[in-house]
């Protein structure tokens, strides 16, 4: 996906008062229902729960997928919204899956106090908006959950963003360093972890040797003392509270190389251990490009 400089992720629609009550003649007049994000923006988005499912989120995607009925909604007049499944089948992309998460996310982040969160993650307030360090550069969000910044804005920093601002406890660093799997959830998503981050993160070190320069350089990083006996050790500050180490042992005397992504053991106090997956993730899916870029010049 490609973003003007200095847009959000989504762009905000029209906005409307969270509470208000539209007769359904008038918005089967205004929209087609051929996606889960149009039928998400005919609620009002208060997740009060009395559909029987946990967000208005949960209950747009059920209503997408034939699960549910709109009419089910009790802050809807009228029952004449037809839901168009034909020409999507109900099928919900990956795409639609993403903007799903960061319409419940900014929905979520519409009640809490920004000034305080931005103490507890060591970020600043000012204007009603929080500004917080993503790889030593600025993103600013305001009350809306929208994000603007110098960079490009995509999926895999908006949604541990806004969940960092949700969820940290604002719990000291404690310094020490352990693997995903050592977390408290992190189990469950370590293999995954390791096939999509840390497999894919040594092949490309092992073929770009500049691939921890360009991580210094682009992404703000630090090299460290040596951890756990590697050649290279590095430190990336993704988010304030969630920093990543990054240990890079060269091949030698017949032993092929090695590489291990540590987390601080108080990752979890400040993102859920999706959203840590997802933060890593798209980090190497970002160096994957770098690397594709670089072989091409």
């Amino acid at each position: 996906m490609q973003f003007d400089k200095g847009q959000s992720m989504i762009e905000p629609g029209e906005e409307k008062s969270p509470n208000a009550r539209v007769p359904c003649e008038e918005k089967s007049r205004m929209i087609q229902l051929t996606n889960p994000m149009e039928i998400f923006k005919l609620l009002d988005r208060s997740n009060c729960k009395k559909c029987n499912e946990l967000t208005c989120m949960a209950f747009a995607a059920a209503v997408f997928k034939g699960q549910r009925q709109l009419i089910e909604c009790p802050h809807l007049e009228g029952h004449d919204i037809e839901h168009s499944a034909g020409k999507s089948e109900g099928r919900v992309t990956n795409q639609q899956e993403l903007e799903f998460m960061i319409e419940e996310l900014k929905t979520r982040l519409a009640s809490v106090d920004l000034c305080s969160a931005a103490r507890k993650m060591g970020a600043s307030f000012s204007d009603s908006k929080l500004t917080i360090k993503i790889f030593g550069k600025n993103f600013i969000v305001d009350s809306k959950g929208d994000l603007t910044a110098d960079i490009h804005i995509h999926p895999w920093v908006t949604i541990p963003v806004l969940n960092h601002i949700i969820q940290s406890k604002g719990t000291p660093l404690s310094g020490k360093w352990v693997a995903l799997r050592e977390l408290k959830n992190g189990e469950t998503w370590y293999r995954l972890f390791e096939q999509r981050c840390e497999k894919p993160l040594k092949r490309l070190a092992d073929v770009h040797t500049d691939l921890f320069e360009d991580m210094i350089r682009v992404f703000n990083g630090k090299q460290v003392e040596t951890h756990y006996s590697s050649d290279v050790s590095l430190v990336l500050r993704p988010l304030p509270k969630v920093p990543i180490l990054i240990c890079y042992s060269m091949p030698e005397d017949g032993f092929e190389s090695n590489l291990s992504v540590f987390f601080d053991s108080t990752a979890e106090d400040h993102l859920n251990i999706e959203s840590i997956y997802f933060l890593a993730v798209g980090l190497v899916r970002m160096f994957e490009k770098i690397a594709l870029k670089h072989s091409f010049q």
